[in-house]
C-alpha cells in the first residue's frame, strides 16, 4: 500500500527525526511503501501549513491510500481543525492513523471508530465552548462600549476601539474572487477594492471551502480547491 507520512513540530528549534524514525518503523513493519513524507515546521495556531495543505490535495488525487501521524495533535490547530482533516482523508478513501494513540479509521477496526465518534462528540463541545466564549466577549465589550470604558480603561484587541454593531462593509465578492484566479495577491487586491487584508483573506477562503464541497462551474468546467490554490500570491 501507498503510504504517505506528515509530521509537524511546533518551533524551528525541535526536530522532527522522532516522529520520522516511529513512523517509518511503523510502516516498515506492516510491509507498507513509504510514497511521500509531508513536514511542516511551525506552530499549529499560526500561519499556513503548506505541508498538510498539499497532503490533502494529493490525497483527493488518490496518489496514496494511508497517512500515518505520530499523534492527532500533530494534524490541525484545534480538536475540530483535526476531525475535519480526517473526514476529507475519508471522503477520498484514504485511511488514517495516528501510531502512538491507536486511532484508525479502517472500516474493520470499530474500536478506533468508536473513538473517533467519541472524538467528534467532544469537537462539538470544543466547538459550543468557543461560541460561548465569544458571544460572552461580545456582550462585555457592548456594555464597556455603552457606559463609556472603551478607549479609556478597556481596549479591543485590535487596539481601534471601533463601536460594536457597525454596519458590515458592502462589497462584490465575485470580483475579489476574479481578480484572485486571475493571478492578482491578497494585498493587491485589497488595495484595489479599498478592504482590509483580513476580509480579502476570508472571503477567498470560503470560496475555497464552497468549491472543495460544491464545485464552481466555469467555463463549463468544474472549478475546485485546487483552482483556487494555484492563483499567484505575489502579482
Amino acid at each position: 500500500m501507498r503510504t504517505a507520512i506528515y509530521v509537524r513540530v511546533s518551533t524551528c528549534d525541535q526536530n522532527c527525526e522522532l516522529q520520522l524514525r516511529e513512523l517509518r518503523a511503523y510502516a516498515e513493519g506492516q510491509g507498507w511503501v513509504v510514497w511521500e513524507t509531508y513536514q511542516d515546521t511551525m506552530s499549529a495556531a499560526k500561519g499556513r501549513r503548506p505541508a498538510l495543505e498539499r497532503l490533502l490535495g494529493d490525497a483527493r488525487a488518490k496518489k496514496f491510500t494511508i497517512v500515518l501521524v505520530w499523534k492527532l495533535d500533530r494534524f490541525g490547530r484545534s480538536l475540530i481543525d483535526c476531525l475535519n482533516n480526517i473526514r476529507t482523508l475519508e471522503n477520498s478513501g484514504v485511511r488514517f492513523i495516528a501510531t502512538t494513540q491507536g486511532l484508525d479509521t479502517d472500516q474493520r477496526n470499530p474500536t478506533s471508530r468508536f473513538m473517533l465518534h467519541v472524538l467528534g462528540a467532544a469537537a462539538e463541545f470544543e466547538h459550543s465552548l468557543i461560541l460561548e466564549r465569544s458571544q460572552a466577549g461580545r456582550l462585555r465589550y457592548q456594555q464597556d462600549y455603552a457606559s463609556g470604558k472603551v478607549g479609556k480603561t478597556v481596549h479591543s484587541r485590535s487596539g481601534r476601539d471601533l463601536p460594536p454593531h457597525r454596519p458590515k462593509k458592502i462589497f462584490d465578492r465575485d470580483k475579489v474572487i476574479e481578480l484572485h484566479r486571475a493571478g492578482y495577491s491578497m494585498r493587491r487586491i485589497a488595495k484595489e477594492m479599498s478592504l482590509g487584508l483580513g476580509t480579502v483573506a476570508d472571503t477567498i477562503r470560503r470560496a475555497l471551502r464552497r468549491s472543495e464541497s460544491t464545485p464552481v462551474k466555469r467555463d463549463g468546467a468544474a472549478l475546485t480547491g485546487d483552482d483556487f490554490r494555484a492563483g499567484k500570491r505575489s502579482a
